[in-house]
């Protein structure tokens, strides 16, 4: 499996999303932001947290424009697998390769803190290392992670079981607590907490490492 770890200007989790990737078993290509293509035969594009230059204007507005975002979008339509975290979830957002936006947090105040998951659906490839309903604490770092979407949207989600992870307890204002959603053909996952924080116990946690173990099998065995 081949994964390619896309890197703005103000990334600051893109090695750790590298490493994550690797110790489940990928293959992991770095690629900046300026690169007009993927490596041949990339099977997952990463897009991890930080921020993204032009953040001030709105969270991954600049960066959805880069050279490398056309490929982006041109691997998800053609069915290939994408993944983005954090300030990547903003990013997908901004791609239209996901639905809703997100906002500054209820409260306006940067958090950064262990965050409790329930694990919505295991229909994916990200999820099915899961348990439906099962409890994880994923660690969160972000100022605009309030997801909003109208409330047709919402009922689209959850009517198509899209709804990966929510927040229990609430924490920044999420419409419904939701903290991850999918695609329409559930290929591509946005979510802000951050998996690859916690995908080694010796580094304080490791429940994001399903997340990661679960998807490379799935894209290795397809």
């Amino acid at each position: 499996m081949k994964a390619a770890v896309i890197t703005f200007p103000g990334s600051n989790c893109d090695r750790d999303l590298a490493v994550a990737l690797e110790q489940a078993g990928a293959g992991v290509t770095r690629v900046w932001h300026k690169d007009s293509a993927l490596p041949e035969g990339t099977d997952l594009v990463a897009v991890p947290g930080g921020f993204s230059y032009g953040d001030y204007l709105r969270c991954g507005a600049i960066a959805a424009h880069s050279p490398i975002a056309r490929s982006l979008r041109e691997h998800a339509d053609k069915g290939g697998y994408v993944l983005g975290i954090c300030n990547g979830f903003q990013v997908l957002t901004e791609l239209g390769l996901l639905p809703g936006a997100l906002m500054r947090n209820q409260g306006l105040t940067f958090l950064c803190k262990p965050a409790v998951l329930e694990v919505a659906t295991t229909d994916s490839a990200y999820t099915s290392g899961y348990s439906a309903g099962q409890r994880i604490t994923i660690p969160v770092a972000h100022h605009d992670g309030n997801y909003q979407i109208g409330g047709d949207g919402l009922a689209q989600l959850r009517d198509e079981d899209r709804i990966a992870f929510t927040y229990a307890p609430a924490i920044n204002g999420s419409v419904a607590d939701i903290a991850g959603i999918l695609s329409v053909n559930r290929r591509v996952l946005g979510m802000m907490p951050h998996p690859e924080r916690a995908a080694d116990a010796t580094l304080g946690g490791s429940d994001g490492k399903p997340l990661f173990r679960g998807l490379v099998e799935a894209l290795a065995y397809a």
